[in-house]
């Protein structure tokens, strides 16, 4: 099969399309061939060898597709030849993620693909929505008629956000830095945007909040947005930190004099069995319309070095997503 291969640690100019063998799946394992593949900004960390999770080389990078299960190892009953499925992760052991035609996963870690949603669509579900859903519902605590500000919602990760708030009853405010990713995080429901490069934007939402601010932010960009937040956000409310690119100067006066919860999240430190329950919990609304992934860019396999720079690039909208 072909696959992104690095074999050693850089920028994006060390992922290689190579010919490597086929991946076969062991007793209680599956195999998926893939018709796309995601690309989430940790992919891009790693390809460093300077993120939080150093993987060894050489190795495929990706933990996000979509595509048909082709085969299936000894023992498995819960998964069929033939079925349509997204997938989060793959087995951890063979090195092989999902920068490739085929992936080799446990059960788990594949989920039922609505025939409403693209095989691209499939492959935008996994890091995006999980990381959103435990946002939204877990971290930030938010209840139906709170407010949540969204900051830096024209990504894959803040437009599920977007969606996952205004199915759970939120007012949803949205800002993006550009007119068109304005117009699309108004377009996935968020009912009030702003545009987080113009000046006096955090003005307009406190203004929108009736001057008391969001009960909760959702930042993309801990390092320029933390100690404006910290303004932002209404007494007792809760922050939650995504995204992060260096380091930041704040002023923690105000979460002391608010009464502020500033938490961190990443995806890893989330136990399995709540991964699985945000899947389960997504279902619905993948499979009602409440909840459609939203592709910005589809590139060819073999442009993943195009893909993990344009990941990184200002102006997001919506996900990449590669096809082999």
């Amino acid at each position: 099969m072909k696959a992104i291969l690095v074999e050693a640690f850089g920028g994006p100019d060390v992922l290689v399309l190579r010919e490597t063998p086929d991946p076969m799946p062991g007793p209680g394992q599956v195999r998926v061939r893939l018709h796309a593949c995601g690309v989430n900004p940790y992919d891009t960390y790693q390809l460093t060898g300077n993120y939080a999770r150093k993987p060894k080389l050489p190795y495929v990078p990706g933990a996000d597709g979509a595509g048909v299960i082709d085969m299936v190892g000894e023992g498995v009953t819960s998964r069929k030849v033939g079925d349509r499925v997204y997938i989060g992760g793959t087995v951890v052991d063979r090195s092989i993620g999902a920068y490739a035609e085929m992936a080799v996963c446990e059960p788990c870690q594949v989920h039922a693909l609505p025939e409403r949603l693209s095989f691209a669509q499939g492959a935008a579900i996994n890091v995006p929505y999980v990381t959103a859903w435990h946002a939204v519902r877990t971290m930030a605590q938010a209840r139906p008629g709170d407010t949540i500000f969204i900051h830096g919602a024209s990504g894959a990760v803040g437009l599920a956000a977007v969606q996952i708030a205004v199915a759970a009853g939120l007012t949803v405010i949205g800002s993006a830095g550009t007119d068109e990713g304005v117009a699309l995080v108004a377009a996935q429901g968020a009912h009030h945007t702003v545009n987080h490069r113009h000046e006096g934007y955090t003005a307009r939402v406190t203004e929108i909040t009736g001057g008391l601010g969001p009960n909760a932010i959702i930042e993309m960009l801990a390092n320029e947005n933390l100690d404006r937040d910290l303004g932002l956000v209404a007494a007792g409310g809760r922050i939650v930190i995504i995204g992060n690119r260096g380091r930041t100067e704040i002023d923690a006066r105000q979460i002391m004099g608010k009464g502020l919860t500033v938490v961190g999240f990443a995806l890893w430190n989330v136990a399995a069995d709540e991964i699985t329950r945000a899947h389960c919990g997504l279902a619905p609304g993948f499979a009602s319309g409440a909840l459609t992934p939203v592709v910005g860019t589809e590139l060819p396999l073999s442009d993943a070095p195009k893909a993990h720079t344009q990941v990184m690039a200002p102006g997001a909208k919506g996900k990449i997503v590669l096809i082999p």
